[in-house]
C-alpha cells in the first residue's frame, strides 16, 4: 500500500519532533467499521451486516437463557490470565484420555453461538451453565474518561476474539482430542467445525482479521497483528489445510476453504506492509480495515511501525516453501529496516527505585524499540494520557514498568535472514 507519511504525522504526531526529548504529539483513536464507511462497498456492507446480526444473536442467546432461569445478571465464569487449562504440549495418549475429554467438553460448552471463544476465562473448570457469561471480565482496571479501551457495552466485551491466542488455542486443543479419540470423537467435531466457520466468517473481504468478532467497535475492528493475533490464524489455517497430524480428520472441503483463507491472509499482510519514502518497511500492530494504514489501539499504542509483530511476520514469511516475488521483496525490505533501526549498547532495566529506564550498557543488544515513527524511524513511546514521547524515560512510572517498550524479536529475523537471503536473492 502507499502510505502518506505527511498525513500520518499530521494526524498522529502533530508538528515535526524536536531533537531533544519532548512530548511530540497526542494519540488519536482508531476508526471503527461503520455503515457509513462501507455504504458504497457491497462486500464490506454484507460483512458488517452479518457482524451486527450475529452480535445480536449471541446476546439474544444469553438473555434467553437468563430469562429461562430467572437470572437478573449473567453468571460470572472462572477467570484465567492464560489458557493453561487447555495445554497443547501433551502426549497423544493424554489427549485420548478421560481428563482431556472432560476439558474438551468444557471448552465446547463455552463456545459462543457465533463459534468463537473469549479470553481471560478458564474453560477447564466446568461445563458452562445456562446463563453463564462466555467471558470473564476483560476490561482494563485503568479505564479513564474517553479511554480508547473503554467498551461500548461493559458486560459484552471480547466475546469472540483472537486476542491473547483465544479461539485458535481452543481449536488446536479440540483437534488434538478429536484426533486422539479416533472414531469416538462425535462430541467435539461439530464444535471444531463451527470454530472454523467462525474464522471464515470473521475474515474481512480483503483477507485480514479483526481482533474481535462479531465486531466490537473502536480499534478492535482493525486488522490486528498485535500479539500475533492474525498470524496465529494464518498459521492455524495453513496447518488445517494440509490435513496432517491432528488435522487429518478435517474434511477435504474444509481443508480447501482453509487453504484459500490463509493465503488471502498472507495477501493482506503483504498489502499492509508500510511504505515510507517509496520504500517498503515493516508493519504496525493494527491497520485500518479498509485503508490498511496503521491505526492506534489503546491510549499508549499509537499508529507506528511495530518491531516485534513485524519480526514474527517476517519469520513466518521466511518459512514459506515457495515464496513468490512479492514475499521475497517484503522480506528483504523488512530485514533492511531491522538492520537500520537496531539499538546497540543500551538496556531497558530497573534502575534503583525509578522503575525501568533505558540506560547505557556497552556490549548489550541489539534491541529494538516497540514503536517507530513512520518516515523518520525514530523510536516513540506512548503514555496512558495519550501523549506521545521520544524518550521512554519520560513516561510515567506505571507505563515504564507495565509495558514491553523494547524487544529483540528482530534479532532472530536477522539471524535467519542471512541464510534465507542466499536462497532467495533480492531481484
Amino acid at each position: 500500500m502507499n502510505f502518506k507519511t505527511a498525513v500520518f504525522a499530521t494526524l498522529a504526531l502533530g508538528s515535526a519532533a524536536p531533537n531533544f526529548a519532548a512530548v511530540i504529539g497526542t494519540n488519536v483513536p482508531a476508526t471503527p467499521l461503520t455503515a457509513e464507511r462501507v455504504a458504497a462497498l457491497p462486500a464490506w456492507k454484507i460483512y458488517l451486516e452479518n457482524s451486527v446480526r450475529q452480535r445480536q444473536a449471541d446476546q439474544d442467546f444469553l438473555h434467553a437463557e437468563m430469562k429461562a432461569h430467572a437470572l437478573n445478571q449473567a453468571i460470572e465464569p472462572p477467570k484465567s490470565a492464560s489458557p493453561k487449562g487447555t495445554p497443547l504440549d501433551r502426549t497423544a495418549s493424554w489427549y485420548g484420555g478421560a481428563e482431556a475429554g472432560r476439558i474438551a467438553d468444557c471448552v465446547a460448552s463455552f463456545q459462543t453461538p457465533a463459534g468463537g471463544w473469549s479470553k481471560h476465562t478458564d474453560f477447564a473448570q466446568h461445563v458452562r451453565a445456562p446463563g453463564e457469561s462466555f467471558a470473564g471480565d476483560s476490561n482494563s482496571r485503568f479505564i479513564i474518561p474517553n479511554d480508547f479501551d473503554a467498551p461500548a457495552e461493559v458486560n459484552w466485551s471480547y466475546i469472540g476474539t483472537f486476542d491473547n491466542d483465544a479461539t485458535t488455542t481452543e481449536l488446536r486443543f479440540l483437534a488434538k482430542v478429536i484426533a486422539a479419540h479416533g472414531t469416538n470423537n462425535a462430541a467435539w467435531r461439530p464444535a471444531f467445525e463451527r470454530g472454523l466457520d467462525y474464522i471464515f466468517a470473521a475474515q474481512f473481504p480483503n483477507g485480514g482479521w479483526p481482533q474481535v468478532w462479531p465486531l466490537q467497535g473502536g480499534y478492535h475492528d482493525a486488522v490486528t497483528f498485535n500479539d500475533d493475533a492474525m498470524l496465529n490464524i494464518v498459521k492455524f489455517l495453513s496447518e488445517v489445510a494440509t490435513g496432517q497430524k491432528e488435522f487429518s480428520f478435517v474434511s477435504p472441503p474444509l481443508r480447501v476453504q482453509a487453504d484459500a483463507s490463509w493465503q488471502r491472509g498472507v495477501d493482506c499482510m503483504l498489502a499492509a506492509q508500510i511504505v515510507a519514502h517509496g520504500q517498503r518497511t515493516v508493519w504496525g500492530q493494527q491497520h485500518d480495515a479498509l485503508t490498511l494504514q496503521p491505526a492506534s489501539a489503546r491510549n499508549y499504542e499509537m499508529p507506528a511501525a511495530a518491531s516485534s509483530e513485524s519480526g514474527t511476520i517476517v519469520l513466518f514469511l521466511m518459512q514459506l516453501p515457495k515464496p513468490d516475488s512479492n514475499v521475497v521483496a517484503a522480506v528483504h525490505a523488512a530485514a533492511a529496516w531491522f538492520e537500520k533501526t537496531k539499538i546497540e549498547g543500551k538496556s531497558f532495566q530497573v534502575v534503583g527505585t525509578e522503575s525501568r529506564k533505558l540506560v547505557d550498557a556497552p556490549g548489550s543488544g541489539p534491541i529494538w524499540a516497540r514503536y517507530y515513527e513512520i518516515g523518520s524511524d525514530k523510536a516513540i513511546f506512548g503514555d496512558r494520557d495519550k501523549t506521545i514521547h521520544d524518550d521512554v524515560n519520560e513516561l510515567s512510572r506505571e507505563r515504564r514498568k507495565g509495558y514491553g517498550w523494547f524487544k529483540d524479536t528482530a534479532k532472530r529475523v536477522l539471524q535467519h535472514y542471512e541464510k534465507w537471503a542466499k536462497l532467495h536473492p533480492q531481484q
